[in-house]
């Protein structure tokens, strides 16, 4: 089994890439079990005064479920061109300890849905970006943005559309195949 744990950059609670996500959990392959991680609403901003010997309790939490996953899917809108600071923030928090972060060599996949017609692809770019200086195995030919979602899915789920269920099975099958060690598109 394929532990893969979802991050998603948008806190809104109606978001389209929380339906993404959700979607991607619906139709996950077999073998393959998502778990979204919702606390990043309550990482405090990074800020290595308060990463000493005792973190806070929410970077405990959040670094432990990194640890304990085979692979990391990032869901993600597109803010102003990049990713939300939500997200920014948690990759932050995640890339420590420098050297012993529970993000480094995991592989790691950047999707998601924006209003505009290019789907959030800067956000998705960005987001590979942090990761990878953060240590992740970022699996660079994983490309999922899914431009006009507000139009697109306004009477429908994500998890209806034929497309989305193909897109996000791949993206999932790509991850599997980096944390068994199988997939040789993934970079450092």
């Amino acid at each position: 089994m394929t532990n893969v744990l979802v991050l998603v950059g948008s806190l809104r609670a109606d978001s389209i890439n929380r339906k993404l996500a959700e979607a991607a959990a619906h139709h996950a392959p077999e073998g393959i079990e998502l778990h979204t991680f919702d606390g990043i609403v309550d990482l405090p901003f990074y800020n290595e005064d308060i990463d000493g010997d005792t973190p806070p309790a929410p970077a405990v939490a959040f670094r432990d479920a990194i640890a304990a996953s085979d692979a990391v899917l990032l869901v993600t809108p597109e803010y102003n061109g990049t990713i939300p600071a939500v997200l920014k923030n948690a990759l932050d928090w995640a890339s420590r300890p420098f050297g012993a972060s529970p993000l480094s060599g995991k592989p790691l996949a950047a999707i998601g849905s924006a209003f505009g017609q290019y789907g959030g692809v800067w956000a998705h770019d960005d987001a590979r970006k942090v990761a990878g200086i953060a240590g992740a195995k970022v699996l660079e030919d994983v490309k999922v943005a899914i431009p006009q979602s507000v139009v697109r899915f306004a009477e429908t789920h994500p998890r209806e559309d034929a497309e989305v269920t193909t897109l996000v099975q791949g993206a999932l099958t790509a991850l599997a195949e980096a944390a068994a060690g199988t997939d040789e598109s993934a970079a450092a």
